[in-house]
């Protein structure tokens, strides 16, 4: 009686093995296969969707040099004769009167204060220009080169103010608040410390820049002459970046040299 009874309950424990073996089944395969399929790498992504890839970054990533650059509401302008070379950058609060010229690699950053280039004036290769907040002398901040002002090259002007028909020379450094009289001239390689004034006809220079004479006639007179023929070699070049530019003059020549008919 109690085999028969131990047999029936084998039978019975047999038969719901059997019965849940394939749920057991199902649950290990299942729990087995669950972290392969979360460690399984994505799928490489195909030639079309990186080559779009690429685009964006291309052109996210490129930041070419632009020659006016806006600052907030302040927008560089540029008087429709004046010439500003490709090189150069102009940014925030920068105005150039006709007939003005800047030359290669200068920058005039005006993101603190206002800088200003008067008429027939010219910033020659490599020069800076910046204004600050406020000058220490209480002078006014902005910088100024007014009317038929020549500054050398590699020259650094910072909150100054240069009145009309002056030279600057080259590699000269001219500080906050310093101003130069019209019809003065500051030798290359001179430093003007902040607040110093050079009067009117006047030569100074050195570091910091002295006294050196006064000006003769002759050579006030060709201050503004030396403006004029840097402003007549800046309309050759500004003549190469119209829509005709120089290309009908190389044509003629082959033309006139091997008499082609065109």
């Amino acid at each position: 009686m109690a085999a028969a009874s131990l047999s029936r309950l084998s039978r019975r424990a047999t038969s719901s093995a059997v019965a849940a073996a394939p749920s057991l089944r199902r649950l290990f395969s299942a729990t087995s296969t669950a972290p392969a399929a979360q460690s399984a790498p994505p799928p490489p992504p195909s030639a079309a969707s990186a080559a779009e890839a690429g685009a964006d970054r291309v052109r996210w990533d490129y930041r070419g040099q632009r020659q006016l650059v806006p600052l907030g509401q302040w927008m560089p302008k540029v008087a429709v004769d004046a010439y500003v070379a490709p090189e150069a950058v102009l940014a925030g609060q920068v105005t150039v009167h006709d007939g003005a010229s800047v030359w290669s690699g200068s920058v005039l950053r005006g993101d603190l204060n206002k800088i200003t280039l008067g008429f027939c004036a010219n910033v020659q290769e490599r020069c800076v220009l910046h204004a600050a907040w406020a000058a220490p002398t209480g002078l006014p901040a902005e910088t100024l080169v007014d009317r038929y002002v020549t500054v050398g090259a590699y020259s650094l002007l910072r909150s100054c103010t240069i009145e009309p028909e002056c030279i600057i020379g080259q590699h000269s450094i001219l500080m906050e608040g310093s101003l130069v009289e019209t019809n003065s001239i500051l030798e290359a390689g001179s430093v003007l410390p902040p607040g110093r004034r050079i009067p009117t006809g006047e030569l100074w220079a050195g570091s910091p820049a002295r006294f050196v004479r006064k000006l003769t006639n002759e050579e006030i007179m060709e201050i503004p002459k030396l403006a004029t023929v840097i402003n007549d070699l800046m309309q050759r070049h500004f003549s190469e970046f119209l829509p005709y530019s120089t290309a009908y003059l190389e044509v003629e020549k082959l033309k006139n040299s091997f008499s082609i008919p065109l």
